[in-house]
């Protein structure tokens, strides 16, 4: 189902809204303030890595840098990549003693054409893959941003939970705030991101066609609910045959 063509509906409409709200959402992460992310999906995420053993990560759409202090808290060398510069500032500002190339800002659609040259045990997207054709893209440049035996490690929302009442089928959604609890601070939230809602046949698919295999699929559960909070996929370039 191709996505309607429209301004907000886009990757570029995704990436403007990010640009807008990266201040209350700095905030709203240091705050703690989204259930979800405090009781599952935070430590959901660390310790998924942490079972593959990493030496080097790279954290795509890293945000303010939180998932990259984590594993880097733990050893891992860490990289954090993100397109909004305002979000890579605050990343740097949090990290005083990290080296100079921790943090970059890069858009997917640079790192799809290249703009990274070195290999990873792990590349990590944290709720980061919110866009059409740049996820698309992005995932079928990560096999050669991986080292030998290396593995991407996805956490998304969970497709049948977080698609509502509306049709489960592929396409976009508006994006809201609800869940994010009031921020430390004072910047107020502005228009969301959209989002484009795959159902997770299409994840798979979309994984497979990227050249890569799956290799695992969690849904990690909130603790009250006892509902999936999230959707959890790790995936590896094929074994040489």
């Amino acid at each position: 189902m191709m996505p309607p063509d429209t301004r907000h509906y886009s990757d570029a409409g995704v990436l403007e809204a990010w640009h807008e709200n990266a201040e209350p959402w700095t905030e709203t992460v240091r705050s703690k303030a989204i259930e979800s992310r405090r009781l599952v999906t935070d430590h959901a995420i660390v310790d998924a890595a942490l079972r593959l053993a990493p030496r080097s990560a790279l954290d795509l759409g890293c945000g303010e840098g939180w998932l990259t202090r984590a594993l880097a808290e733990c050893d891992i060398r860490a990289y954090g990549v993100d397109a909004v510069p305002a979000l890579v500032e605050a990343a740097r500002q949090a990290d005083p003693g990290a080296p100079a190339d921790r943090y970059a800002c890069l858009s997917y659609q640079a790192i799809a054409r290249g703009a990274l040259d070195a290999r990873y045990d792990l590349v990590l997207c944290n709720f980061s893959l919110l866009g059409f054709e740049v996820v698309a893209e992005l995932l079928a440049a990560i096999p050669g941003l991986l080292a030998p035996g290396g593995s991407v490690l996805i956490q998304t929302l969970h497709p049948p939970l977080a698609g509502g009442d509306a049709p489960y089928r592929d396409g976009w959604r508006d994006g809201d705030w609800t869940g994010c609890g009031k921020s430390a601070g004072t910047a107020a939230f502005g228009e969301p991101a959209p989002w484009y809602f795959r159902t997770i046949g299409s994840w798979i698919s979309l994984i497979r066609s990227s050249g890569l295999e799956l290799r695992e699929l969690s849904e990690p559960l909130h603790p009250q609910t006892r509902q999936p909070a999230s959707l959890i996929l790790v995936a590896a370039a094929p074994e040489p045959r």
